[in-house]
Protein backbone atom coordinates (compact mmCIF):
# COMPACT_ATOMS: atom_id res chain seq x y z
CA UNK A 1 0.00 0.00 0.00
CA UNK A 2 3.10 2.47 0.74
CA UNK A 3 4.57 1.89 -2.29
CA UNK A 4 1.48 2.28 -4.33
CA UNK A 5 1.04 5.78 -2.56
CA UNK A 6 4.14 6.47 -3.41
CA UNK A 7 3.70 5.75 -7.17
CA UNK A 8 0.77 7.94 -7.31
CA UNK A 9 2.19 10.64 -5.36
CA UNK A 10 5.22 10.60 -7.72
CA UNK A 11 2.41 10.72 -10.76
CA UNK A 12 0.68 14.15 -9.48
CA UNK A 13 3.85 15.92 -8.44
CA UNK A 14 5.20 14.85 -12.50
CA UNK A 15 2.03 15.83 -14.17
CA UNK A 16 2.23 19.06 -12.18
CA UNK A 17 5.23 19.68 -13.66
CA UNK A 18 4.53 18.52 -16.93
CA UNK A 19 0.76 19.60 -17.37
CA UNK A 20 0.10 22.52 -19.94
CA UNK A 21 -1.33 25.46 -17.95
CA UNK A 22 -4.69 26.68 -18.74
CA UNK A 23 -5.98 30.25 -17.52
CA UNK A 24 -6.64 29.76 -13.99
CA UNK A 25 -10.78 29.88 -14.39
CA UNK A 26 -11.91 26.76 -16.50
CA UNK A 27 -14.64 27.28 -19.31
CA UNK A 28 -15.58 23.69 -18.19
CA UNK A 29 -18.42 23.71 -16.23
CA UNK A 30 -18.89 19.66 -15.77
CA UNK A 31 -17.15 16.82 -15.40
CA UNK A 32 -17.43 12.87 -15.88
CA UNK A 33 -14.86 10.30 -14.57
CA UNK A 34 -14.28 6.88 -13.76
CA UNK A 35 -12.19 6.28 -10.90
CA UNK A 36 -9.48 3.37 -12.10
CA UNK A 37 -8.67 2.38 -9.05
CA UNK A 38 -11.56 0.87 -7.89
CA UNK A 39 -10.97 -1.69 -10.19
CA UNK A 40 -8.35 -3.13 -8.65
CA UNK A 41 -10.44 -3.91 -5.59
CA UNK A 42 -13.47 -5.21 -7.68
CA UNK A 43 -15.73 -1.77 -7.68
CA UNK A 44 -16.87 -0.05 -10.81
CA UNK A 45 -17.51 3.58 -9.75
CA UNK A 46 -18.27 6.59 -11.61
CA UNK A 47 -18.63 10.43 -10.59
CA UNK A 48 -20.53 13.75 -12.10
CA UNK A 49 -18.81 17.09 -10.82
CA UNK A 50 -20.54 20.40 -11.35
CA UNK A 51 -19.01 23.93 -10.93
CA UNK A 52 -21.00 25.69 -8.35
CA UNK A 53 -18.76 29.13 -8.63
CA UNK A 54 -15.16 29.93 -8.97
CA UNK A 55 -14.12 28.15 -5.74
CA UNK A 56 -16.35 25.47 -5.02
CA UNK A 57 -17.80 21.94 -6.81
CA UNK A 58 -20.69 19.33 -5.76
CA UNK A 59 -19.84 15.51 -6.97
CA UNK A 60 -22.17 12.79 -6.69
CA UNK A 61 -20.07 9.22 -6.97
CA UNK A 62 -22.21 6.05 -7.44
CA UNK A 63 -20.03 2.77 -7.10
CA UNK A 64 -21.38 -0.94 -7.87
CA UNK A 65 -19.43 -3.53 -5.40
CA UNK A 66 -18.56 -6.94 -6.60
CA UNK A 67 -15.60 -8.72 -4.43
CA UNK A 68 -15.09 -11.51 -1.63
CA UNK A 69 -13.32 -11.85 1.19
CA UNK A 70 -12.35 -14.85 2.64
CA UNK A 71 -16.16 -17.04 2.37
CA UNK A 72 -17.78 -14.38 1.80
CA UNK A 73 -19.30 -12.82 -1.21
CA UNK A 74 -20.32 -8.76 -1.07
CA UNK A 75 -22.14 -7.23 -3.74
CA UNK A 76 -24.05 -3.83 -3.77
CA UNK A 77 -23.91 0.14 -3.75
CA UNK A 78 -21.99 3.11 -2.56
CA UNK A 79 -23.71 6.54 -3.05
CA UNK A 80 -20.91 9.14 -2.24
CA UNK A 81 -22.12 12.87 -2.03
CA UNK A 82 -19.22 15.37 -2.29
CA UNK A 83 -18.39 19.30 -1.58
CA UNK A 84 -15.44 20.63 -3.15
CA UNK A 85 -13.28 23.38 -2.19
CA UNK A 86 -10.27 24.68 -4.56
CA UNK A 87 -8.15 26.15 -2.99
CA UNK A 88 -6.92 28.86 -5.43
CA UNK A 89 -10.58 29.88 -6.76
CA UNK A 90 -9.74 27.82 -9.69
CA UNK A 91 -12.73 25.32 -9.36
CA UNK A 92 -12.90 21.70 -11.18
CA UNK A 93 -9.02 22.64 -12.54
CA UNK A 94 -6.61 22.54 -9.29
CA UNK A 95 -5.74 21.39 -5.65
CA UNK A 96 -8.91 20.78 -3.37
CA UNK A 97 -10.08 19.49 -0.45
CA UNK A 98 -13.41 17.46 -0.18
CA UNK A 99 -15.34 16.47 2.91
CA UNK A 100 -17.86 13.94 1.87
CA UNK A 101 -21.05 11.86 3.35
CA UNK A 102 -21.05 8.03 2.20
CA UNK A 103 -24.22 5.31 1.93
CA UNK A 104 -23.73 1.93 1.67
CA UNK A 105 -25.79 -0.84 1.05
CA UNK A 106 -24.30 -4.69 0.64
CA UNK A 107 -25.65 -8.03 0.11
CA UNK A 108 -24.00 -10.48 1.53
CA UNK A 109 -23.75 -14.20 0.60
CA UNK A 110 -21.21 -17.26 2.38
CA UNK A 111 -20.19 -20.39 1.71
CA UNK A 112 -22.59 -21.95 3.94
CA UNK A 113 -25.60 -20.32 1.82
CA UNK A 114 -26.02 -17.81 5.12
CA UNK A 115 -27.38 -14.71 3.90
CA UNK A 116 -27.96 -10.91 5.15
CA UNK A 117 -27.81 -7.21 4.05
CA UNK A 118 -25.38 -4.75 5.17
CA UNK A 119 -26.08 -0.96 5.39
CA UNK A 120 -23.43 1.42 6.21
CA UNK A 121 -23.18 5.42 6.57
CA UNK A 122 -20.00 7.34 7.41
CA UNK A 123 -18.14 10.21 5.58
CA UNK A 124 -14.65 11.70 5.44
CA UNK A 125 -12.58 14.41 3.60
CA UNK A 126 -9.94 14.12 1.20
CA UNK A 127 -7.81 16.17 -0.57
CA UNK A 128 -7.00 16.00 -4.13
CA UNK A 129 -5.54 17.28 -7.73
CA UNK A 130 -7.67 17.31 -10.59
CA UNK A 131 -6.01 18.59 -13.85
CA UNK A 132 -7.82 19.74 -17.48
CA UNK A 133 -6.09 18.94 -20.14
CA UNK A 134 -6.99 21.53 -23.48
CA UNK A 135 -8.40 18.26 -25.49
CA UNK A 136 -10.92 18.37 -22.06
CA UNK A 137 -9.32 14.69 -20.65
CA UNK A 138 -9.06 15.04 -16.57
CA UNK A 139 -6.99 13.48 -14.11
CA UNK A 140 -8.45 13.69 -10.56
CA UNK A 141 -5.75 12.30 -7.87
CA UNK A 142 -7.27 12.15 -3.82
CA UNK A 143 -6.32 10.65 -0.93
CA UNK A 144 -7.68 10.81 2.37
CA UNK A 145 -9.63 8.91 5.46
CA UNK A 146 -13.08 7.47 5.45
CA UNK A 147 -14.92 6.50 8.95
CA UNK A 148 -18.22 4.16 8.76
CA UNK A 149 -20.50 2.22 11.03
CA UNK A 150 -23.12 -0.29 9.74
CA UNK A 151 -25.62 -2.83 10.73
CA UNK A 152 -26.23 -6.37 9.58
CA UNK A 153 -29.55 -7.84 9.34
CA UNK A 154 -29.38 -11.57 8.86
CA UNK A 155 -32.22 -12.96 6.63
CA UNK A 156 -31.22 -16.47 6.34
CA UNK A 157 -28.96 -19.25 7.69
CA UNK A 158 -25.99 -18.51 10.63
CA UNK A 159 -24.30 -14.65 11.74
CA UNK A 160 -21.15 -16.14 10.77
CA UNK A 161 -20.30 -12.80 9.05
CA UNK A 162 -17.62 -10.65 10.00
CA UNK A 163 -18.07 -7.05 9.15
CA UNK A 164 -15.70 -5.59 11.06
CA UNK A 165 -13.24 -5.01 8.20
CA UNK A 166 -15.51 -3.11 6.46
CA UNK A 167 -16.17 -0.67 9.82
CA UNK A 168 -14.25 1.85 11.16
CA UNK A 169 -10.94 4.42 9.64
CA UNK A 170 -9.91 3.27 6.28
CA UNK A 171 -7.91 5.51 3.52
CA UNK A 172 -9.73 6.53 0.70
CA UNK A 173 -7.39 7.15 -2.48
CA UNK A 174 -8.43 7.34 -6.04
CA UNK A 175 -7.19 8.25 -9.51
CA UNK A 176 -10.34 9.02 -11.65
CA UNK A 177 -10.35 9.62 -15.41
CA UNK A 178 -12.51 11.66 -17.53
CA UNK A 179 -14.00 14.45 -19.64
CA UNK A 180 -14.41 17.23 -18.92
CA UNK A 181 -16.96 19.89 -20.69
Amino acid sequence: MKRLLFTLIALMLFLTSNAQEKPIVSEEKNVIKVNSLSLLVGTGSIFYERKINESSSAQLGAAYLSYKINDTRFTGLILTPEYRFYVKKNAIDGFYVAPYFRYQRYSLEAKDNSKATYSAIGGGAILGRQWIFSSGFTLDFFFGENYSKGSLDLTSGTDSFNTNSLEGFRPRIGLALGFAF
